[in-house]
């Protein structure tokens, strides 16, 4: 597990040297949360705890999707470009003879490039958005459940991209999927509307879908409206979901492997 720690720090390192970019998207996340929020006010001076929630809390789930938009990277971005690249040029088959496991060498570096958004481009926009609107502060232990459910909902994220990272065994180019799959967890992680805004069906099964684990459950947690047995069930609901994405990931990778392997010989 060391070496999975290492890799760990070594993504953390690689986006933390990418200063100039960091400083654009804290700005552009923030210019985004102000537009958001404005539309946000507007909407809930016609239709009051629209979704369940007050003026407060629709705001404060504004400025935590700004925050949680790269750390989930609910827009895609991180290591499916790359490792997409690497199947296409055939590198892919030194990486699958190296002595150690492909899925947590890239999960790991994942959750380095997670924790340095949350905190590079999480914080400063979160801070803006506090100081120009009436957010909700939740107590120390709401605070500790959202970071767990973030951290849940980092590896639900690696887990839809790593699938969508491995169809380039199959396409020509996995730019398409890829794109789909952005545009999914841009529609149904709750990052344009809360979820609890979707009429009937639709609702339903937006929140059963992963990426609702992206935004809008860390975001309840914070918000405090899961407590007790609730919680839990929101982690479950989370780790359920991380569970079969890996799950799936590892089998698609052992049948991409057989393939390179057969060609290869």
């Amino acid at each position: 597990m060391r070496l999975y720690g290492a890799v760990a720090v070594s993504g953390f390192r690689r986006y933390a040297t990418y200063r100039v970019a960091t400083a654009a998207g804290v700005f552009t996340n923030t210019v985004f949360g102000f537009i958001m929020a404005y539309t946000y006010v507007a909407l809930w001076d016609e239709r009051p705890r629209l979704g369940g929630y007050e003026l407060p809390e629709a705001l404060t789930y504004v400025w935590l999707g700004q925050a949680l938009l790269m750390t989930c990277a609910l827009m895609g971005g991180g290591f499916e470009d790359e490792l997409m690249e690497r199947i296409r040029t055939g590198d892919i088959a030194s990486d699958l003879t190296r002595p150690a496991d492909l899925q947590l060498w890239w999960l790991s570096a994942d959750l380095g490039r997670a924790g340095f958004h949350l905190l590079g481009r999480g914080i400063v926009p979160m801070a803006v958005g506090a100081l120009a609107f009436d957010l909700v502060v939740p107590s120390v232990s709401a605070f500790a459940a959202f970071l767990l459910s973030v951290a849940l909902g980092v590896v639900v994220s690696f887990g839809v991209r790593y699938l969508v990272a491995l169809s380039a065994f199959w396409l020509m180019d996995g730019a398409g999927v890829a794109q789909v799959a952005w545009l999914a967890g841009i529609f149904f992680s709750g990052m344009l509307l809360p979820l609890t805004l979707f009429p009937g069906a639709l609702g339903e099964l937006a929140r059963a879908l992963p990426w609702s684990s992206l935004l809008q459950v860390p975001a309840d947690v914070y918000l405090g409206r899961y407590a007790g047995w609730d919680l839990l069930g929101a982690y479950g609901f989370q780790a359920g979901w991380a569970v079969a994405l890996l799950a799936a990931g590892r089998a698609l990778q052992s049948v991409a492997t057989r393939k390179v392997v057969v060609q290869g010989g």
